[in-house]
């Protein structure tokens, strides 16, 4: 069985395929003044706590998982609204910046979704993200096409993964000038990994010095 993926891998997927595998695949990471900015804003629901607020149970940092699809992770904010027939879990994502134009964030919430609905056996109808630049909640609806989006994209990155290889870039400048990781990435290694590079160039090296012994 494939280990479980981060729920924060199908944002990235969402987002860029190669940034994906790049940070799952290959474990590349580097930080830059977005994202420092976002870790600076989940440090606010990063320490796992319970309590209540106005009649609502509260937790933050919430461990879940979910095994139907293979994933897992740690859910920023989880409210338990009670009713007749028990809680019903709200999840609450916590982004930096504002609204996008995709779907990426709405498919990291959902995620959330499905993991608290089998670790509850309730029904998870919606839930929130909380952007820093507005500073309030966008509510997001479960329906079945972004349940369907949510489930696909789990499906493909598990096939990914297991695959190993590095997609290619796509020609997405206002997204790789956002992105972190836009120097390790080298658009002219389009389709091959780092191991491939790290490969050639041994190889390359390799012959440099074969060619060096035989100078008289």
């Amino acid at each position: 069985m494939d280990d479980p993926i981060p729920l924060s891998a199908l944002q990235h997927a969402l987002y860029c395929l190669r940034q994906c595998a790049l940070i799952h695949i290959e474990r590349v990471w580097e930080e830059n003044r977005l994202t420092a900015e976002g870790r600076v804003l989940h440090e606010t629901v990063d320490v796992h706590q319970r309590h209540r607020r106005k009649g609502v149970r509260v937790v933050t940092s919430l461990p879940i998982a979910c095994d139907r699809l293979g994933l897992s992770g740690v859910a920023d904010l989880v409210e338990f609204h009670a009713g007749p027939d028990g809680e019903t879990p709200y999840p609450v994502e916590y982004k930096r910046g504002r609204p996008k134009p995709h779907r990426a964030d709405d498919v990291q919430l959902c995620a959330q979704a499905l993991c608290l609905e089998e670790m509850t056996a309730r029904p998870v109808p919606e839930g929130a993200l909380f952007y820093g630049e507005t500073r309030r909640r966008h509510p997001v609806v479960f329906d079945s096409a972004l349940r369907d989006l949510t489930e696909t994209t789990a499906r493909r990155l598990h096939d990914m993964i297991r695959d190993g290889r590095l997609p290619p870039p796509t020609d997405t400048r206002k997204l790789c000038r956002a992105c972190s990781l836009a120097t390790a990435c080298q658009p002219a290694l389009a389709g091959r990994s780092a191991r491939d590079w790290r490969d050639r160039r041994l190889t390359a090296l390799l012959d440099e010095t074969e060619a060096m012994e035989d100078l008289p």
